[in-house]
């Protein structure tokens, strides 16, 4: 089965919690020894494996996913998500570890905290994955730390000599813990936000211009987001943004960054211009950010037939 995008990452069950705290510099304000009322609870799938790979499929891409999940009742509820999305699973249920769980505390702002389990996420051993089921024009690589990343590398190394072009969404306790250096020798494209751009230059570079001293860590395409600000891409030669629309009505956050995120690179995929893959991130991000949940709002398009 030749794939155009593999996606490699988390697989978590979300729990949403939707509560009126109230928010005040950069913290939401949870009472001790209170109980809060909870408005509304939410259960989905989430993490940027499996949020990822439905953006992908739902973009009319063929696609894989390699996760970790437990032999548990919340590994059932992804390897059918996965299913129903028509997206083929290619990871190994560990049966000595659970299913990774998030719990989301939403705000009044529309801003929210995570509480994560990893769980069998950070223990996705090489030697399970199925090296000849991996054909593929393109993987995309999301957070994972340990042994899950030490993987992500070993595999990296190997399809970037047949090839294959590795796009990577690191996060900022990735950038902190783990010597992605490695990694992002491999990389066509690399996609974060603008506090793990600034982290990944002072652990690793030290250039002044944030723009270049990315570029020289390695990736060809560098795109950095920062929230309501103008999202830019530099790749080594010109930089392009994009600016957020200010009318759109946020009802929560989680899912916007893996949303740009697939939205960029699935433009690359079916060759689209780097403006033209902005349009579509954006639009992919504003999309989700109206609705609650990370899959529920994703645009279906079926992009090979355009």
């Amino acid at each position: 089965m030749k794939y155009d995008i593999i996606s490699f990452g988390s697989a978590v069950v979300d729990v949403f919690v939707h509560t009126n705290v109230s928010e005040s510099n950069n913290f939401m304000h949870y009472p001790i020894g209170a109980k809060i009322l909870i408005k509304e609870l939410k259960f989905d799938i989430g993490g940027g494996g499996t949020n990822t790979a439905v953006a992908f499929a739902r973009l009319g891409l063929k696609t894989g996913c390699i996760c970790g999940i437990g032999n548990d009742e919340n590994g059932k509820r992804v390897t059918e998500l996965l299913k129903k999305e028509k997206i083929d699973f290619l990871g190994k249920i560990n049966k000595k570890e659970m299913t990774g769980y998030s719990i989301i505390l939403d705000s009044k702002g529309g801003d929210r905290t995570i509480l994560t389990y990893k769980g069998a996420n950070n223990k996705i051993r090489f030697k399970n994955l199925n090296i000849k089921n991996i054909d593929t024009s393109w993987i995309y690589l999301t957070a994972l730390l340990k042994e899950s990343f030490q993987t992500q590398v070993k595999l990296a190394k190997i399809l970037y000599k047949k090839g294959v072009k590795i796009a990577y969404n690191p996060s900022l306790y990735i950038i902190n813990n783990e010597p992605i250096d490695e990694l992002l020798k491999f990389c066509e494209v690399m996609i974060l936000n603008k506090e793990e751009a600034q982290s990944l230059i002072k652990r690793f570079n030290k250039n002044k211009d944030l723009f270049i001293g990315l570029h020289k860590l390695g990736p060809k395409i560098t795109v950095v987001t920062d929230k309501d600000n103008p999202a830019v891409c530099y790749d080594g030669k010109e930089k392009y943004s994009i600016t957020p629309h200010k009318n759109v009505k946020v009802v929560e956050r989680t899912g916007a960054g893996d949303a740009f995120a697939s939205g960029f690179i699935a433009g690359l995929v079916v060759e689209y211009s780097i403006p033209k893959c902005l349009e579509l991130a954006l639009k992919e991000s504003e999309s989700v950010i109206q609705k609650r949940g990370a899959k529920l709002n994703l645009l279906k398009i079926n992009m090979k037939k355009r």
